[in-house]
């Protein structure tokens, strides 16, 4: 079943080409990469799926429904099922507050979703339960975002971002900020939860190699316009595109 579709999308920022007539699709319960340098048009495509940003042509359909022709509820409502994860997890975590009211803020503004998922949990409770699939402990959900390290904020985000068991999940560069130790920890709980919840991943990154190991299939993007599709698995062979290849060794595959 088609969970995303986007249909020959176009945005321009001016006279400046942004996204030039991006197609593609995304199935339930798989992952697909979007990879491309600083530039490409990544995240204008992320804010265009969120409906943050307007398209000039084209469509984005999440389960049938142009996102761009929702209102009020009808948008609001998208939201459960989509949700995303950032490069710096401090950007969703509130500092004045402890992690575990962040963690479940989603979930508190959604009461049907919480009734259906957590029934006769506490709040808390739920922070505990969504902790644990993440690897945090309970010590951990009392601190500041500022008494964590990086790695552990990145999970406190991922936490926050599963709790709706949304359909999708956009991970926008979520381990480029991480030491490289972290990053491997952070991929690894990432292809586990992605098993465990059947949720589909749009993963953007400019890292080729944490795009393979996470994703079925990978779309390229240089400059606004998407230059070729293909599975994770082929990533190496000789027709990929010279840009891919360059990709390649910048990321050492």
């Amino acid at each position: 079943m088609t969970l995303l579709k986007v249909q020959s999308i176009s945005k321009n920022y001016g006279k400046l080409p942004a996204l030039d007539n991006i197609s593609f699709s995304i199935s339930e319960g798989t992952a697909l990469g979007v990879v491309g340098e600083s530039g490409s048009g990544k995240s204008t495509l992320i804010k265009s799926i969120l409906s943050m940003e307007s398209i000039h042509s084209g469509h984005i359909l999440f389960l049938n429904q142009d996102i761009h022709k929702l209102k009020g509820k009808q948008k609001r409502e998208l939201y459960k099922d989509i949700q995303i994860i950032m490069q710096d997890p401090s950007s969703s975590l509130n500092t004045k507050l402890p992690v575990w009211k962040s963690m479940v803020e989603p979930i508190s503004n959604f009461r049907d979703r919480k009734d259906t998922l957590y029934p006769n949990l506490s709040l808390f409770d739920i922070a505990k339960k969504v902790g644990k699939m993440v690897g945090l402990k309970e010590e951990h959900l009392t601190k500041y975002p500022h008494e964590l390290s990086g790695g552990q904020k990145q999970r406190v985000s991922i936490a926050r971002g599963i709790s709706l068991h949304p359909r999708l999940l956009i991970l926008d560069e979520p381990t480029s900020s991480l030491d490289v130790s972290i990053q491997a920890q952070i991929l690894m709980l990432l292809k586990s939860l992605k098993k465990e919840l059947q949720t589909s991943f749009l993963f953007v990154s400019h890292d080729l190699t944490a795009v393979r190991f996470l994703c079925d299939e990978i779309v390229v993007l240089k400059e606004g316009k998407l230059l070729e599709r293909f599975s994770s698995d082929d990533v190496l062979k000789e027709e990929r595109h010279d840009y891919t290849k360059q990709l390649i060794r910048y990321t050492a595959i």
